[in-house]
């Protein structure tokens, strides 16, 4: 369903800020909420509100380093901030809607501190259109995520996740599970939604098998 705020691809920017952010996700139709307070990326959040409304989320290669702007991927997501608050210490809190992922071709000069690129959105302009048939094994995805949950301790509703059609369920799930930074990667750079499920269900799948074999080696 098309938003009445929402983009045309057409309407992509060709120049796009990025924030570089290890092992944190945002995909296509997915929600971020991010608290902002280094200055250069409340600069950065400033200028995104006076244009597009879109910022680049994207992960930086090298996940232990003191550069201040360390080398990053070649693929990261776009969002469009949709909901923005002011705190009184001088904070931004935002909430990004992912929009379109993109592949970072050119790094461009600092602008006031943060990091501006030239953006390909052409090998994703089917990140622009909801999914429905993804051939997702939902059975065997919930059985993984029951044990994953359980060994990570994390507390779900599961009516409402089991109610959730097929792109939202995948999408939170690969946007909230703890997974290593290149497997959140793996997710994002997934071609399709039928693909980032199977790649998902693999990952919830290997966690739990290495926490299995992690706990069996202490006993």
């Amino acid at each position: 369903m098309t938003g009445a705020f929402d983009l045309s691809f057409e309407a992509l920017p060709d120049r796009i800020a990025i924030f570089p952010l290890t092992g944190v996700l945002l995909l296509p139709r997915g929600d971020l909420p991010l608290n902002i307070f280094e200055p250069r990326y409340l600069n950065m959040v400033e200028d995104a509100l006076a244009g597009s409304r879109m910022i680049g989320m994207i992960q930086p290669t090298v996940h232990e380093s003191e550069d201040d702007n360390p080398p990053v991927y070649r693929t990261g997501c776009a969002g469009r901030i949709v909901r923005f608050e002011e705190t009184g210490d001088g904070r931004y809190l935002i909430n990004l809607r992912g929009v379109c992922r993109f592949d970072a071709v050119k790094e461009l000069p600092l602008c006031r501190g943060y990091r501006p690129v030239t953006p390909d959105w052409s090998p994703f302009r089917a990140d622009m259109d909801e999914e429905s048939g993804t051939c997702l094994d939902r059975e065997r995805l919930l059985d993984g995520l029951r044990s994953y949950f359980d060994a990570q301790r994390i507390d779900a509703d599961w009516n409402a996740i089991e109610a959730s059609p097929d792109e939202r369920l995948i999408t939170c799930l690969a946007m909230i599970c703890p997974f290593a930074p290149p497997e959140k990667q793996a997710l994002l750079e997934a071609p399709t939604l039928a693909e980032r499920g199977a790649v998902l269900t693999t990952l919830v799948e290997m966690n739990v098998h290495g926490q299995t074999g992690d706990e069996t080696a202490r006993q």
